[in-house]
């Protein structure tokens, strides 16, 4: 998560630069000047360390198609991740390519004009139809595009069906079936669902708020509603009674969410479509092992239901080692023939309108949501502004462990965004 005043944040930083130094005395790529008139290899960096073998593919097959290969240098620590990216800010070491986040982060490294335009790449590739106009405005800042996406995906449940089967569910219509279903687990001896202390933290307040009221949802993200007003008081109390009623594993368990899903220790996950890669690199088959359904709105009376949304950017750096190189593979990117390989690879859906997926229970998500079946949100982790995010990664964490203490959490959290508020116009 991230801390921007820590020590931790600070020796972060050191070892970043230290990484950021080796790299750059290790390869001509990612540092040093263009050799023989242009780079021949990029380099990827990125904060996904477990999809290596993915960008390795992705790099062998750029190599074939466009002459232009690309290794990935992935980390799995996200807050030194992030040091390292904003350091090359400021140094010669600097990526040819790398992942960020849409939202406020996109918008704050936009503003120190650190990012390479890609507004004429979008107009192409959207008059192709190899990306959609709907999409375009998750990386637009100030009227231009940014970025290209590095996946889009929507969230949902991921469930183990052999645990599922053994009791007799099946996958959840209402919110009070889905509740029945942990009830039902519970009396059995099995944690229902997954949830955790660090980065990913939020997953349960947005999926409550945006099930229960999403214009709450998103004027909270607009500075338009308060973290302290009612109806969000009330999905803390709605978390909190989940938790005490012991639906939720111990949310300091370090163990990978994939491996308690497969091991039947938690029954369900709520994560994006892109944990479906980490179900494949476990050798569990779709169907048969587990499965995945849309999440019931807590409030019935919702004209659609609320899905969470989410769509990571790929980006270029407006000083990268050779500009031109890095286009060509953003460019490549995003059609057809590499956006199959990439959605297939992972067993994920693909931000190429034009790509089918593998994966049925996906597809059909995909397919409905491109269609208008569902009410898109805009993750948290994107829609608030980034020391709002802060503020409740760090509260949100706290309240997994000791729910009790959700009105002053809220409270610190509101203090943060009156803060961020008062110097940038609400709902901008």
């Amino acid at each position: 998560m991230i801390r921007s005043h820590s020590p931790r944040t600070a020796a972060l930083c050191a070892a970043a630069l230290s990484l950021a130094l080796a790299a750059c005395s290790s390869g001509t790529s990612g540092g040093g000047p263009p050799q023989g008139g242009g780079e021949t290899e990029l380099r990827l960096y990125n904060d996904k360390g477990a999809w290596s073998t993915y960008f390795e593919q992705m790099g062998a097959l750029s190599q074939q198609q466009i002459g232009l290969s690309m290794k990935p240098v992935g980390y799995t620590d996200e807050p030194t991740y992030q040091a390292f990216i904003k350091a090359s800010f400021r140094t010669d070491v600097k990526p040819d390519l790398f992942t960020w986040t849409t939202g406020g982060r996109l918008t704050e490294i936009v503003a120190q004009r650190q990012v390479a335009d890609t507004t004429a790449l979008w107009q192409e590739a959207v008059e192709n139809g190899d990306l959609s106009a709907d999409l375009a405005k998750y990386y637009t800042v100030g009227g231009k595009q940014y970025c290209v996406p590095l996946n889009a995906a929507y969230w949902g449940m991921f469930y183990n069906k052999k645990v599922f089967d053994t009791y007799g569910l099946k996958p959840p219509a209402t919110w009070d079936e889905l509740i029945g279903i942990a009830g039902t687990l519970k009396k059995n001896g099995v944690t229902a669902f997954y949830h955790t202390s660090v980065l990913f933290s939020f997953v349960w307040f947005e999926q409550l708020l945006a099930g229960t009221d999403p214009d709450l949802y998103d004027r909270l993200s607009t500075g338009q509603a308060k973290y302290t007003d009612p109806g969000v008081v009330e999905v803390m109390k709605r978390w909190k009674s989940m938790i005490d009623a012991g639906y939720f594993n111990n949310p300091g368990d370090k163990t990978d969410p994939a491996d308690v899903l497969k091991t039947g220790k938690t029954a369900m996950v709520s994560l994006g479509t892109w944990f479906n890669t980490s179900m494949t690199q476990r050798s569990m088959k779709a169907g048969a092992d587990y499965g995945f359904f849309t999440i019931p709105n807590v409030n019935p009376a919702l004209p659609k239901t609320s899905m969470i949304f989410e769509s990571g950017p790929l980006c270029s750096l407006a000083k990268a080692p050779d500009p031109q190189a890095s286009e060509k593979f953003l460019k490549w990117w995003v059609t057809p023939a590499a956006q199959e390989k990439w959605a297939t690879a992972r067993g994920d859906v693909s931000a190429n309108p034009k790509v089918a997926v593998t994966d049925q229970a996906i597809a059909e998500v995909g397919k409905a949501a491109g269609s208008g079946t569902y009410r898109l949100v805009n993750r948290y982790f994107e829609a608030a502004p980034p020391p709002v995010l802060t503020a409740a990664l760090d509260g949100f964490g706290a309240f997994v462990v000791k729910p009790d203490g959700y009105p002053k959490i809220l409270e610190d959290i509101q203090r943060a965004a009156d803060e961020y508020w008062s110097t940038h116009r609400p709902g901008s």
